[in-house]
C-alpha cells in the first residue's frame, strides 16, 4: 500500500491508503513540489569548538514560545563536529542558553527540542523519567486498563468502613470505571512532541507495542527506549514500524521488524468491547487508527436504523461500531483488498451480522459518483480520507479533494442525513476544513448545521506549544 509522504516524520499524521486514489494523482506534485524545499545556509562553526547550535539574531522567539522546532534557516552556525542524534545546547546570538537539542544535519528541522532546562541532562534516566510520565498520565486520566495488582483496591483497610454508603458509592463508581476500562486494550501511549519526546510514537496493542522513530534524536536513543519500554510495561512484543516514506527527509533508512520479544501469530486489540485484528507489520501506520476510536464510539451512537456508508473505511473500525450500533446497512469502500478481507473478518471476530453488511474495494472518488448516477441513498456517511495535504505547500490541490468528496456526501444524503467528515492533513486548518466543506454544502445546494467538531482521542494530547500536533479534525454535519 502506498503511502503519501508527511513534511516530517515525527509529526503524528495518519498515511495514505494505497490505490487510485487522490493521492496517486498528485504523486508528480509531491516529486516536484510549488515552493521548492529551502537547504540550511547556516555556516560551519570552528569543528574543535564545543559542539552548539547558535541561532540567527531574532529567531529565538519560537523556542521562547516553547516550540519545539529549531528550522534550518534559524541557524547561524553549527560548532564542533557532531553527528546527526547528538544532543547539542542551543544558544541565541548573544550565547544565552536556550534548549537541549537532537541536531540532525540531514533535515530541514536542525533539531528538535529534548529539554528547555540547562541543568537537564539527557541521558538514560531523562528518557525513563519521561516515558513514565507519559503512560502515568494516561493511566490517570482513564485510558489504560487497569493493572492486575489494583483489581482488589479497597480491600486493606475496608473493616474499618462499617459499609458507609458513600463508601459503597465510591467503589462502586471505581469498579465502574475499572470495567470500562478493561474493554479497552489498546491506546498511544507517547505521542512524539506532544509528549516531549519529538519523533517517537508507541502505540499499545494489548500485550504487544509498536514503535515508531521519526527524528534522529529519537534514533539515537533507540535502543535506550525499547529497554525502558520493556521495564515499563513488560510487552511480549515490541515491533517497529520505522518505515515511513518521511524518514528519508530525516536521512534515516527504513526499519521493520521485531525490536524485543516475539510478534504472535494474531495481535488483536480490543476497543470499547470491540476486537480488532491488526496487521502491525505490513498495516497503515502502526495497524490501527488510534486516535479516531471517541468519534467511531460515536458513529455507532447514531447509527440504529440507518443506511450507513462508509468511505476510506480501512479494517473497517467505523463500519463494525455501526453495526454493532444497529445500523439497517453499512457499505463500505475502500482501495485496499487486504485491508477489507481483515475488515470482514473482524465482523466475523465480533460476531456481528456480516449479511448487513457490504465491502467494495474501488476508487472512492469513483465510487462515490457512481453512487450518485444510481441515486442511492443513506442516512449516515463516514468521509475518513488520508492526508490529502502533508503540508500546507499541498493545501490548494488538497482543498479540491476535499470539497469533491464532501460534494458528493451530501448529495447522497437523505434529508435529515449525518455526515461524518474528516482530515488528518497537517497542511489543512481548521478554519480551512470548515471553509471547504461549506463550499461543498453551497454547491450541494444543501443546508447542513455543524452538530459536532471532532478530534483525536484524549491519548493523542497536544502541546499548548505545539499546535501541529492537532492534526486530527472532524464534523458532524446534519443536512436540513
Amino acid at each position: 500500500m502506498s503511502q503519501a509522504k508527511p513534511r516530517s516524520p515525527s509529526t503524528p499524521h495518519r498515511q495514505s491508503q494505497g490505490g487510485k486514489d487522490f493521492r496517486k494523482r498528485v504523486q508528480r506534485d509531491k516529486q516536484h513540489p510549488d515552493k521548492p524545499v529551502a537547504q540550511s545556509v547556516a555556516r560551519v562553526g570552528a569543528a574543535s569548538a564545543t559542539p552548539c547550535i547558535t541561532l540567527k539574531a531574532g529567531r529565538e522567539k519560537s523556542l521562547q514560545r516553547r516550540h519545539p522546532w529549531i528550522f534550518s534557516g534559524a541557524v547561524e552556525c553549527i560548532d564542533g563536529a557532531p553527528k546527526s542524534g547528538d544532543t547539542l545546547p542551543v544558544r541565541d546570538a548573544d550565547g544565552k542558553f536556550l534548549a537541549w537539542a537532537a541536531y540532525n544535519a540531514d533535515s530541514q528541522i536542525s533539531a528538535r527540542v529534548w529539554s528547555w532546562q540547562e541543568k537537564e541532562v539527557i541521558d538514560k534516566t531523562f528518557f525513563h523519567r519521561r516515558i513514565a510520565a507519559a503512560i502515568a498520565a494516561r493511566r490517570d486520566l482513564g485510558l489504560l486498563p487497569s493493572p492486575a495488582s489494583g483489581r482488589g483496591a479497597g480491600g486493606e483497610g475496608g473493616g474499618g468502613t462499617q459499609g458507609s454508603e458513600l463508601d459503597h458509592a465510591t467503589l462502586s463508581l471505581t469498579l465502574s470505571r475499572q470495567r470500562e476500562r478493561e474493554l479497552s486494550n489498546g491506546a498511544r501511549l507517547i505521542h512524539a512532541e506532544s509528549d516531549n519526546l519529538p519523533g517517537l510514537i508507541v502505540d499499545q496493542y494489548g500485550d504487544v507495542l509498536v514503535l515508531q522513530l521519526g527524528s534522529a534524536g529519537a534514533e539515537h536513543w533507540r535502543e535506550t527506549i525499547a529497554d525502558i519500554l520493556q521495564e515499563l510495561v513488560a510487552p511480549v512484543c515490541i515491533y517497529e514500524r520505522s518505515d515511513s516514506d518521511g524518514r528519508e527527509l530525516e536521512g534515516l533508512p527504513k526499519r521493520n521488524g521485531v525490536l524485543r520479544g516475539t510478534l504472535p501469530e494474531q495481535v488483536v486489540v480490543v476497543e470499547n468491547g470491540l476486537s480488532f485484528a491488526l496487521d502491525v507489520a505490513a498495516g497503515q501506520k502502526t495497524g490501527f487508527y488510534l486516535d479516531q476510536r471517541d468519534n467511531r464510539a460515536l458513529t455507532g451512537t447514531l447509527a440504529q436504523d440507518k443506511d450507513v456508508l462508509n468511505c476510506f473505511c480501512y479494517t473497517g473500525g467505523f463500519s463494525l461500531y455501526a453495526l454493532r450500533g444497529g445500523a439497517k446497512s453499512v457499505l463500505s469502500i475502500d482501495s485496499s483488498q487486504e485491508a477489507l478481507q481483515l475488515a470482514e473478518a473482524n465482523v466475523t471476530l465480533n460476531g456481528l451480522d456480516s449479511s448487513k453488511a457490504e465491502w467494495q474495494c474501488a476508487d472512492v472518488f469513483e465510487a462515490l459518483r457512481k453512487l450518485r448516477d444510481q441515486n442511492k441513498k443513506f442516512n449516515l456517511i463516514v468521509l475518513d480520507p488520508p492526508k490529502f495535504a502533508p503540508t500546507a505547500a499541498f493545501a490548494e490541490k488538497a482543498a479540491r479533494a476535499y470539497k469533491d468528496i464532501n460534494l458528493l456526501g451530501f448529495k447522497l444524503l437523505r434529508p435529515g442525513g449525518l455526515l461524518f467528515t474528516y482530515s488528518c492533513s497537517g497542511g489543512i486548518s481548521d478554519d480551512l476544513f470548515q471553509k471547504i466543506i461549506a463550499g461543498a454544502a453551497l454547491d450541494a445546494g444543501v443546508d447542513a448545521q455543524i452538530v459536532n467538531k471532532l478530534h483525536a482521542a484524549a491519548d493523542h494530547p497536544v502541546l499548548l506549544s505545539f499546535p501541529e500536533g492537532a492534526y486530527l479534525k472532524g464534523l458532524v454535519l446534519r443536512v436540513a
